[in-house]
């Protein structure tokens, strides 16, 4: 007999995740025995297709789908699309250690495959009880990097002034990120109009700029680049220390589309400064 706290007119609706269609089924049946409405899914799409159209009490995932972030981006999707739903991950290593702790950041609890069915249902049953461990807000990249940039730009000045052979040429924090705030704000735009990757890229006059900037301050083309590589790691950095509110479904793509973007500025800055360096040679 389930506790009164558990007792609720409508069926509970789960939707399972797993790529093992033989313990998709065993556990669809064990929950449908126990008064579920279950949805299932055999791969992540079809899981987010399904967390698009309905609203469910309780997402069941595997965490390897066959890969071992899958479950994480179910979970992500779920969260960022049906934020009340208790989401839980199903994993057959009993001991995840610093892993675990990783992905309860975004999971509401970790269940071990070999748990008998009694205690699954009742675990599970217990978990929509009892609500979230901790409720978070799930914020896309561009929010992160936008509400992040002045930190980030700091951090980025912060490991140039490390850099002996950068600080060769003596330029004040504005010359020096002078170019950042609108390469963020070119970024954080890329990303929420979500272009498409391997096409043209937008045309950036600001970029333009900075090469020819960055060539009257003598500046190598290898510093560019040095400096180029410093952003990408601040901005790498900006995203782990946020791990706990990305949405993880769109996280690779986002990810990608940083790393074009900053690739593309940089092609733009050192065309010009080629530009630049060859006029100048010209009319010397």
């Amino acid at each position: 007999m389930l506790p009164e706290k558990y007792l609720r007119s409508a069926p509970l609706k789960a939707l399972l995740v797993d790529d093992d269609e033989l313990a998709l089924l065993a556990l669809s049946s064990v929950l449908s025995h126990s008064g579920f409405d279950v949805a299932t899914a055999t791969n992540v799409p079809d899981a987010l297709k399904l967390i698009s159209l309905e609203t469910y009490d309780v997402l069941l995932s595997d965490l390897h789908m066959p890969c071992a972030g899958d479950g994480l981006t179910v979970v992500s999707a779920m969260r960022h699309s049906n934020p009340q739903t208790v989401t839980m991950l199903l994993t057959s290593f009993p001991e995840m250690n610093a892993a675990a702790k990783a992905i309860l950041l975004q999971a509401d609890e970790i269940l071990v495959k070999s748990m008998s069915t009694t205690m699954l249902v009742e675990a599970i049953k217990r978990r929509i009880a009892s609500g979230h461990a901790d409720p978070r807000m799930v914020e896309s990249v561009a929010t992160i990097l936008e509400r992040g940039q002045e930190d980030t730009i700091e951090e980025w000045f912060a490991l140039v002034q490390r850099e002996g052979n950068l600080m060769q040429i003596p330029l004040s924090h504005d010359l020096r990120c002078g170019h950042l705030p609108q390469m963020f704000r070119d970024m954080i735009h890329r990303l929420r109009s979500h272009r498409l990757l391997g096409g043209k890229g937008v045309v950036s006059i600001d970029a333009a700029h900075h090469g020819t900037d960055r060539l009257k301050q003598g500046y190598t083309a290898a510093m560019m680049v040095q400096e180029s590589r410093i952003l990408q790691a601040c901005v790498f950095n900006r995203l782990q220390k946020n791990l706990t509110s990305i949405d993880f479904s769109v996280l690779l793509l986002d990810v990608m589309i940083i790393a074009d973007e900053v690739d593309s500025q940089l092609t733009q800055a050192m065309e010009s400064y080629v530009a630049a360096s060859l006029d100048h040679s010209l009319s010397a």
